[in-house]
């Protein structure tokens, strides 16, 4: 039987039934704070410093202050790993406004709460990314930049998951979300690629998606491939007549996908293009990263 994790609130390491939040907390009662996913391969933190730098924009952007420095929080997601051996993983740093009273006003909130969780995950079966996900587009509509920015990583989800129970429900594994101007924004947590004639293309920032790590990470080692990397507004017919579509995600990472709105994408496998671009991010998330235990070493 597996020990229980151990996880980080405010400095102090809790076995996870012991690890509570107060029913108080603004992150629970409104939403009001901000979080990253971040992976671990073998020992290394896969981007962790562009992770970090995005936490504190999110929480900037907010008018949230984290109680600790970066390097703080570096150390703190650091030793929650080693608290609990892992090798290969997924990180859950929260920050949330921290306890307050009931009502809206955040400076009735004294400090914000840090909580660290280091865990395993895996988002689909292996089976997944040799055949591909099915994907159909959502009613529920990607939140403007007038309501809230996409850039910002904020405990409020509730129009992902919404998305997400309707995808679901239509018996597939993940939903196209649309801007309010009908344009392919992203999917409820992963970028969207699409590739045709060769050439790769992906939605905007401004279109509503979030500029995800993977999404660079997978920009960059396509733009080393050689490949035309184009961002481009796309309506739902480019996805439909696409030669290969894939998503990108820290938890998903890289997983083609076959059915987009009962259209078989290409030839109904992941292509050649996909294929390359999964073998080149496993390559580089085995062998880069920040060293988690004394003994790594980053190439």
């Amino acid at each position: 039987m597996s020990q229980p994790l151990k996880i980080h609130i405010d400095g102090q390491l809790f076995d996870e039934a012991d690890a509570k939040i107060s029913v108080f907390d603004h992150g629970l009662l409104y939403g009001d704070g901000v979080f990253e996913g971040i992976r671990f391969y073998n020992d290394r933190v896969f981007r962790c410093d562009e992770h970090i730098d995005r936490l504190y924009d999110s929480a900037k952007a907010i008018h949230l202050e984290v109680p600790m420095s970066k390097s703080a929080m570096v150390e703190a997601m650091l030793e929650t790993i080693r608290a609990n051996d892992l090798h290969d993983g997924y990180i859950r740093l929260i920050v949330t406004r921290g306890v307050g009273g009931l009502g809206l006003s955040p400076y009735r909130c004294d400090k914000a709460s840090v909580i660290v969780i280091a865990s395993t995950i895996a988002l689909y079966d292996p089976e997944v990314y040799e055949k591909g996900l099915k994907l159909v587009t959502c009613a529920t509509r990607r939140p403007s930049h007038d309501t809230l920015s996409p850039a910002v990583k904020s405990l409020n989800y509730l129009s992902n998951v919404m998305a997400k129970i309707e995808a679901l429900q239509a018996k597939a594994d993940e939903g196209v979300m649309l801007n309010t101007a009908g344009y392919v924004a992203e999917c409820t947590g992963d970028n969207i690629f699409v590739v045709k004639n060769g050439v790769i293309y992906t939605p905007p920032v401004h279109a509503g998606a979030l500029n995800g790590i993977t999404r660079k990470v997978v920009i960059e080692l396509a733009e080393a491939r050689g490949y035309d990397m184009i961002e481009t507004e796309m309506s739902r017919y480019e996805l439909y007549t696409a030669d290969e579509l894939f998503l990108t995600g820290t938890a998903a990472e890289v997983v083609p996908v076959r059915i987009y709105d009962e259209r078989v994408i290409g030839s109904g496998e992941p292509g050649p293009v996909t294929r390359q671009l999964l073998a080149d991010f496993v390559e580089i998330t085995q062998t880069t990263g920040t060293p988690i235990y004394e003994a790594a070493v980053v190439s």
